[in-house]
């Protein structure tokens, strides 16, 4: 918890102007193909590899991710998880602070967590052999259109 505490003193405590809003296209070019670990502020740690296919695979804190998915949505990074029946959305805003980033509740802008970008997957996140695919819009929520992710039949 000191160390959740020293991380958002740090990235609240810079400088009028030290902290950078991404847009997208920098989300982006940070997160696809790289692994984002970080702390809650609520505490809890946190790891995914943002696969090129918009799987997000590793742990969301609270469990391994199953039918976990990215994606860009304007100037925010979303993700969902879950099955089309009890899925959950949830977008942020990400400022760079130093080599440090911070991610904002895009409905509120509350600080969610604090993170780092590792290049690649060093973790060496997987899909633990039930594979998913990502094959919706966020804006195609349940009870709005296609279901976003489904489970694939094991290779």
């Amino acid at each position: 918890m000191a160390a959740l505490a020293a991380l958002a003193l740090l990235a609240l405590g810079q400088p009028a102007g030290a902290a950078e809003k991404m847009t997208g296209e920098q989300i982006r070019q940070a997160y696809q193909g790289n692994t984002v670990s970080g702390r809650y502020m609520r505490g809890g740690f946190f790891t995914e590899y943002h696969d090129l296919d918009g799987r997000a695979l590793g742990n969301n804190g609270y469990e391994p991710n199953a039918d976990a998915c990215w994606i860009i949505k304007e100037d925010q990074i979303c993700y969902y998880y879950g099955p089309p029946s009890d899925r959950t959305v949830h977008c942020f805003t990400v400022e760079q602070t130093g080599s440090l980033q911070v991610q904002r509740n895009a409905s509120n802008g509350e600080i969610n967590a604090i993170v780092t970008v590792e290049p690649g997957n060093p973790r060496n996140h997987t899909d633990n052999g039930k594979p998913w695919a990502c094959d919706g819009l966020i804006s195609k929520a349940p009870e709005r259109g296609a279901p976003m992710s489904r489970r694939l039949a094991a290779r």
